[in-house]
C-alpha cells in the first residue's frame, strides 16, 4: 500500500498528532468543553429562576410591608401569631 507523499512530510505528521492530542487526549478535549457548556447553560437557567424568585419575594415583601391588613394576615397564617387574650386553634386535616 502506498502512502502520498506529504504523510511522510514532518509537519504533517506533527500536525495530526498535535490535532489528535488537542481533540481527545488533552484535558480540554472536546468532550469536556462540551460537557462544561452543558453546565454553564444549565447554571445559567437556574440563575434566571432564582432571579424571578427574588423578584417574584421583592414584590410581595413591598406589598407586606405596604399594607397592613395584608401583614398581619401574612403572620397570622405563615408564623401562627396572634393577639393577646386570643386562643389560636390550628385545623389539621388527615389523609383519607
Amino acid at each position: 500500500m502506498r502512502l502520498p507523499k506529504y504523510t511522510k512530510n514532518f509537519y504533517f505528521i506533527f500536525t495530526a498528532l498535535f490535532l489528535i492530542w488537542m481533540l481527545f487526549v488533552d484535558a480540554n478535549d472536546f468532550v469536556t468543553q462540551y460537557k462544561l457548556n452543558q453546565q454553564r447553560k444549565n447554571l445559567e437557567d437556574e440563575k434566571a429562576y432564582y432571579q424571578d424568585k427574588i423578584a417574584e419575594v421583592r414584590n410581595e415583601r413591598e406589598e407586606l410591608l405596604s399594607n397592613d391588613k395584608l401583614l398581619e394576615k401574612f403572620a397570622r397564617e405563615k408564623y401562627l401569631m396572634k393577639k393577646p387574650g386570643e386562643d389560636l386553634f390550628i385545623v389539621v386535616k388527615e389523609n383519607e
